[in-house]
């Protein structure tokens, strides 16, 4: 079928919404949890769906998609045991369900580039974050060791600009991405590991520096 990972992640989240809570997403669920910048990106890539044949919208309504077709493993008849999205924590009820797509990777170390785009959906108990993440990345790296991340964990990171000194961020700098505990002095920002393995990343001037979001927990797939 010739449509984008990307498609086919909307596909999933759409089944899997329809499944947990009886109705579709909005386009802008769809947007927040894809981690689109606009409402408009969800539309494009719905189009592309419905070109496909795979889901029908209908027009005047705020949430009126339909599947035409079920996502490959989605079959009414599947085992529970087995969903599609990868249960990582069991969601014991409608409202404690969070599905969040796993946008890239960020590194617990020397900052990596971010691999955003990937079209992994997980499913997962809101119980085990707080505040309530918009999505996950994975770890690569073990600068974070002494806070209980470790390479190959999912974090979930609460979007947001606005961090207080002595919180855990997922921060940008130039075009790469780290996790790291805020430090925040009169005339600079550092961002301390917490493995003294590790050095302190210290914002340079010059450098180009934003939060991209609040450290909010983890789950760990099985190895």
């Amino acid at each position: 079928m010739d449509i984008t990972d990307t498609q086919r992640a909307i596909w999933h989240l759409i089944a899997e919404r329809l499944q947990i809570e009886g109705m579709p997403p909005s386009q802008t669920e769809i947007a927040r949890a894809m981690g689109f910048n606009s409402v408009r990106a969800a539309q494009y890539h719905l189009e592309a769906l419905e070109a496909a044949g795979i889901v029908e919208r209908v027009p005047g309504r705020a949430r009126g998609l339909r599947l035409r077709q079920q996502p490959p493993g989605d079959d009414a008849g599947a085992s529970e045991a087995s969903p599609p999205l990868g249960v990582l924590a069991p969601a014991t009820a409608r409202e404690d369900a969070l599905c969040l797509p796993v946008l890239g990777q960020v590194a617990a170390g020397v900052p990596i580039g971010a691999d955003i785009g990937s079209d992994q959906m997980v499913l997962l108990d809101r119980q085990f974050f707080s505040p309530s993440p918009d999505y996950l990345l994975r770890v690569k790296g073990d600068s974070m060791r002494d806070e209980g991340i470790f390479e190959g964990d999912l974090i979930g990171v609460h979007r947001t600009r606005d961090a207080r000194s002595g919180q855990i961020v997922v921060a940008r700098i130039d075009d790469e991405i780290t996790v790291k505990l805020l430090k925040l002095g009169k005339d600079r920002i550092r961002l301390l590991p917490r493995n003294p393995d590790f050095a302190p990343i210290d914002v340079q001037p010059g450098q180009e520096f934003a939060i991209e979001g609040l450290y909010c927990g983890l789950v760990r797939p099985s190895r």
